[in-house]
C-alpha cells in the first residue's frame, strides 16, 4: 500500500494501479512461463482500468452548484453561513468526494462527501461558516469533485462551478455623542420657519392665497394685519451631511510603501492600503452610521470632488454620490469594502483593477487637482444644509490652504487626518482651524471614538474664513 500512495492519484484509484501492477506481473510471468493463460489475464487486467479511465473523461457527471451567504454582505470579524446545495444534472451515479476551495485567508477548504447522507430529491445540502477580519471581496469556490467509475479503478478531479463573490464591509464602532449637530436636534431633524415679523402672531403666519383652506385662517393675525392671514405650516427637513473621503495613494502610503498587506480583491490580487487609510475606511464607515441613526442625508465626495466610489471596485453605484436611509447606509458599505488607495503610486506596488488602471492614467504624476473649485462647487451647492466631514492622510499646507475655505458652506466643519507621524501635519492644522475648520491629527493606533470625541473637547473653531466664505455666498445669491 505505501509503494501504491507514491502514483498519482488524479489517474487511477489504489485499485486501478494495483490491477495494472498485477497485470504487469502476469505479463512478466506468461513470457517466462509461455502460458496463454496468464496473458490472456494480464492483458484483461492491464486494459480494464484504461477503459474506465477513457470512460469517465469521455462520459464526465454533470452538476449544477447552489451557494448562498447568510448574512451577504458582511461586516468584518462576524461570521457568515454558507449554504451550499449540489444536484447531479447529467447521467452517470457513484459518489464522488468534493471540496469548496477557500482563499487562505478564510481557512482551510472543507471537504464533504456527495451524494449526503441526508440528500432529499436529488439535491445535497451542506453548511459551514466563515469569517474575515479583513474586508475585501473574496471568491468562494469553486467545487471540485473528484469522482470514480463504477468499478473504482479510475480518477477524475474537475471543478464542477465558477464560485461566489462574497463581500466583506468594515465594522462600524460607535461613536459618542458631540456637538456635531449644532442648532440641529440630536434625531437630525430640524424644522424651517418664515419669520416675517418678529410678533409671535405673525411667526407662523402668512397672507391668503386663492387655494388656501380656511381651516388654516389665523383669526388673530388677520384682525391685526386687516388683511386676510393663514397659519404657515412648519416645513420639517432631514439635514445632510458632506463625508470627504481622502483616497489618495501618497497620503497614506508610508516611506517604504503601504504597510497593509494580504486583503485580496476578487481577482484575487491585494488591494493597494495601508494601516492609516484602514483606519480611515473604519472611520468613514462609522461616520456615516452615527449620522445616519440621526436621519442625516449622506453625500460622499473625494478629495477632486468625484463621487467617493468611483473607483471602488465593490461600489453597486460607483456614480452616485448621495445616499439616504438604511438601504443607503448598506450601498455605503458595501462600497467601502474594496475600496483602495488611487493615484499616483510608487514602491513597486501593481494596479489590477481596470477602475484603478484608468484612474491612475487620468491622475498620474499629479495631485494637483484636488481640494480645487471643483470640490468647493459642490459643497457649494448644498451650502449650509448641514456638517462637513473630511477624513484625510497626510495633507500639506498648500492643499490645507485650498481646503480651508470649504468649512464656509457647512453648518460645522470637521477634519480629521491620520497619519503616521501626527506631529508632521500641525501647520496644516492651524491652517485649516483658522480657515473655520475643527481639526485633529492621530495616528493609527487612536480608537476611533477617540479621535471622534476631540471635536467636543476643543473650544468653537476660528470662523473667518468661513464667515468670509458665507457672505460671499450670500452677496452672490
Amino acid at each position: 500500500m505505501a509503494l501504491l500512495d507514491r502514483f498519482p492519484r488524479h489517474l487511477f484509484s489504489q485499485r486501478g494501479w494495483g490491477l495494472l501492477a498485477a497485470g504487469a506481473v502476469a505479463l512478466a510471468a506468461a513470457q517466462i512461463m509461455g502460458r496463454r493463460d496468464l496473458l490472456s489475464l494480464s492483458v484483461l487486467l492491464i486494459v480494464l482500468p484504461l477503459v474506465a479511465l477513457a470512460g469517465i473523461r469521455l462520459v464526465k457527471p454533470r452538476f449544477q452548484v447552489y451557494r448562498e451567504f447568510h448574512p451577504s454582505p458582511v461586516e468584518t470579524s462576524a461570521a457568515t453561513t454558507v449554504r451550499l446545495g449540489v444536484a447531479r444534472s447529467g447521467s452517470g451515479g457513484g459518489r464522488a468526494i468534493m471540496e469548496e476551495k477557500l482563499p487562505p485567508r478564510l481557512g482551510e477548504s472543507p471537504a464533504f462527501r456527495f451524494p449526503a447522507r441526508s440528500a432529499a430529491g436529488g439535491t445535497s445540502r451542506y453548511e459551514y461558516h466563515l469569517h474575515s477580519t479583513k474586508r475585501g471581496q473574496y471568491l468562494i469556490g469553486p467545487v471540485t469533485a473528484e469522482f470514480t467509475d463504477p468499478f473504482g479503478l479510475s480518477l477524475h478531479r474537475q471543478a464542477i462551478d465558477d464560485g461566489d463573490i462574497l463581500t466583506v464591509t468594515p465594522a462600524a464602532v460607535e461613536l459618542p455623542v458631540t456637538g456635531l449637530a449644532g442648532a440641529r436636534g440630536n434625531d437630525g431633524i430640524t424644522a424651517t420657519r418664515i419669520r416675517a415679523n418678529p410678533s409671535d402672531d405673525d411667526v407662523m403666519t402668512r397672507e391668503y392665497r386663492p387655494g388656501d383652506p380656511m381651516r388654516r385662517v389665523h383669526w388673530a393675525a388677520t384682525a391685526r394685519h386687516g388683511e386676510l392671514m393663514v397659519r404657515q405650516e412648519e416645513s420639517v427637513t432631514t439635514p445632510e451631511a458632506t463625508i470627504i473621503l481622502d483616497q489618495r495613494f501618497g497620503a497614506f502610503s508610508g516611506s517604504s510603501g503601504p504597510g497593509f498587506g494580504g486583503t485580496p480583491a476578487a481577482d484575487g490580487h491585494e488591494m493597494a492600503s495601508s494601516a492609516t487609510f484602514e483606519w480611515a475606511v473604519v472611520a468613514a464607515m462609522s461616520i456615516c452610521t452615527h449620522l445616519a441613526e440621526r436621519n442625516y442625508a449622506l453625500r460622499l465626495l473625494d478629495p477632486r470632488g468625484e463621487p467617493a466610489f468611483l473607483r471602488s471596485p465593490s461600489a453597486p453605484e460607483p456614480d452616485a454620490e448621495e445616499y439616504s436611509g438604511t438601504s443607503g447606509l448598506q450601498w455605503i458599505a458595501e462600497s467601502l469594502a474594496a475600496i483602495q488607495l488611487s493615484g499616483p503610486h510608487h514602491g513597486g506596488w501593481e494596479l489590477h483593477s481596470g477602475r484603478e488602471r484608468h484612474a491612475a492614467r487620468e491622475h498620474s504624476g499629479h495631485d494637483s487637482d484636488v481640494f480645487d473649485d471643483h470640490l468647493m462647487d459642490k459643497l457649494s451647492a448644498h451650502r449650509m444644509r448641514g456638517p462637513i466631514i473630511a477624513v484625510l492622510g497626510r495633507i500639506s499646507p498648500a492643499e490645507a490652504r485650498a481646503l480651508a475655505p470649504g468649512a464656509g458652506y457647512g453648518a460645522n466643519a470637521f477634519a480629521i487626518i491620520v497619519s503616521d507621524r501626527p506631529k508632521d501635519s500641525e501647520e496644516a492644522l492651524e491652517t485649516l482651524r483658522r480657515g473655520g475648520w475643527r481639526a485633529v491629527a492621530v495616528p493609527a493606533s487612536v480608537a476611533v471614538p477617540v479621535a471622534w470625541s476631540h471635536f467636543d473637547q476643543e473650544g468653537p473653531a476660528p470662523a473667518t474664513a468661513a464667515a468670509d466664505v458665507r457672505r460671499g455666498a450670500e452677496v452672490g445669491r
